[in-house]
């Protein structure tokens, strides 16, 4: 074939592919096809995935990788302990091997939340070596950055059929955490997507006025009249002592007020981002709880369902390491607390001298008698509690962009089992997954959800 020939073939060749190209892209970009996501809770993950074979969990795994889209939170740091530990942490100084990132892939996992309250254990050089781990396994991830703004911004993760954004923020978090602004040439604080609250503590008249006799005994108060530095004298009633907010109530409650700035800026990066995605995740990592782990704090809702007004497709809540309620709110799904999905907290491969100074353990200590001291040998705290150690993997799927089917999959990391082998997750069996999808059932009544159980998988009824 001479060159001219070769040219009027290429030429052929380029034509018939532009032809087809604009047909193969409708294709995979239209709406009429089913778009599935993989939605998990928190995940801190200091051992493989990727060497475990059984049955249950394989097809944990395959569900996670058949969706078009899983996402977790990702609890932890991944360094090699170049970065010292802060003075203060999220609880205690979590950290993960940087190949723990390898791992989430390998498992199918494509978006991680990064504002949480360990997003700033081991300061500023943590938050960057985890973004550098996080991206080199690519990772798409939201929450923390080097400024408020890069903290704040929407990430979006390309896929065939649907851009997604994720959008990450955290009510639970040491102070020093939170990213700020650059103004008058001072550099801006790298940290993470914060939601301040103000937390009030209600209580009966006789017990408000208990504290505030103790108070008045320390020399709290200032003023002939009893009242604090900076109280109101509008608001009778109502107190601030020892750095937290009282007030007189029917019933002890604890009330949380968000940021109005906060939210205000939280909501115009949502909506921003939904109108650049096909789909938009809003996750948000909360310790705050109504009263106990599976109950949902006050203020959770109403943000929630503004998040979704202002153009969110799933809202995903997580940090009371317990599930919490399920809500369907303008036909999109809310879960106001997924559990966890790993919860690997116990293997750490070393911890700083705080955490062995709180138990008065001396140098011969390691991280396993730490673990009998803090867990009193697995009687109390997180190895006492099953419910830590129940979950599920809430699987939207959405066609047209509606979302026409919400399946729940019971999975179990290990209740019992010991500290070496438990918060890994799996399949949960026959028996726990009744019990795991009742509970949900029980939960997310109050909201009006209805939660059917058939071969083991919960599935939300969803109003036409």
């Amino acid at each position: 074939m001479g060159p001219g020939n070769m040219k009027f073939h290429s030429l052929l060749l380029y034509v018939l592919l532009i032809q087809t190209v604009p047909s193969v892209q409708a294709q995979h970009r239209s709406a009429d096809e089913p778009f599935t996501m993989a939605l998990t809770g928190d995940s801190i993950i200091n051992r493989k995935l990727s060497v475990y074979d059984e049955p249950e969990y394989l097809a944990m795994i395959e569900l996670l990788r058949d969706a078009d889209v899983a996402f977790t939170n990702l609890e932890t740091i991944l360094h090699d302990y170049e970065p010292y530990p802060m003075a203060e942490s999220g609880g205690t100084w979590m950290r993960s091997s940087p190949d723990m990132a390898g791992e989430l892939v390998w498992s199918g996992i494509d978006l991680v939340a990064r504002a949480n309250n360990h997003t700033g254990d081991y300061g500023v050089l943590g938050l960057q070596l985890t973004t550098q781990y996080i991206e080199e396994a690519g990772l798409v991830h939201a929450g923390a950055g080097m400024s408020l703004a890069e903290a704040r911004e929407a990430k979006f993760l390309e896929t065939s059929k649907a851009r997604v954004a994720l959008i990450s923020l955290s009510s639970s978090f040491a102070n020093h955490m939170r990213a700020g602004r650059s103004r008058d040439d001072v550099p801006a604080r790298p940290g993470l997507n914060p939601l301040r609250l103000k937390t009030t503590y209600v209580l009966p008249e006789e017990a408000f006025e208990n504290v505030r006799g103790v108070a008045d005994s320390l020399g709290e108060f200032t003023d002939q009249d009893g009242r604090l530095q900076g109280m109101d004298a509008d608001e009778p009633g109502q107190m601030q002592v020892f750095g937290r907010n009282f007030a007189i109530g029917e019933t002890a409650s604890i009330l949380y007020e968000p940021n109005a700035a906060d939210v205000a800026e939280i909501l115009a990066v949502v909506r921003n981002a939904s109108r650049l995605a096909d789909f938009v995740i809003v996750t948000i990592h909360s310790h705050q709880h109504g009263g106990s782990r599976d109950q949902v704090a006050d203020f959770l809702p109403p943000f929630a369902r503004a998040a979704i007004d202002a153009g969110a497709d799933a809202f995903v809540g997580h940090g009371s390491h317990a599930l919490q309620a399920i809500e369907v709110y303008q036909g999109k799904p809310i879960f106001y607390g997924l559990g966890d999905f790993i919860f690997q907290n116990e293997t750490l491969q070393r911890l700083p001298s705080d955490n062995y100074e709180r138990y008065s353990l001396d140098a011969l200590a390691g991280v396993a008698d730490f673990n009998a001291s803090r867990y009193e040998n697995d009687t109390v705290g997180f190895p006492s509690i099953p419910e830590i150690w129940e979950a599920v993997i809430a699987v939207p799927v959405f066609t047209n962009r509606k979302m026409t089917e919400l399946a729940l999959y019971p999975i179990d990391l290990g209740f019992g089992k010991p500290s070496q082998v438990r918060g890994r997750p799996l399949f949960a069996d026959a028996e726990l997954s009744e019990k795991i999808i009742a509970d949900l059932q029980r939960l997310s009544a109050p909201f009006g959800t209805e939660i059917e159980m058939r071969q083991g998988v919960g599935y939300v009824k969803i109003q036409n």
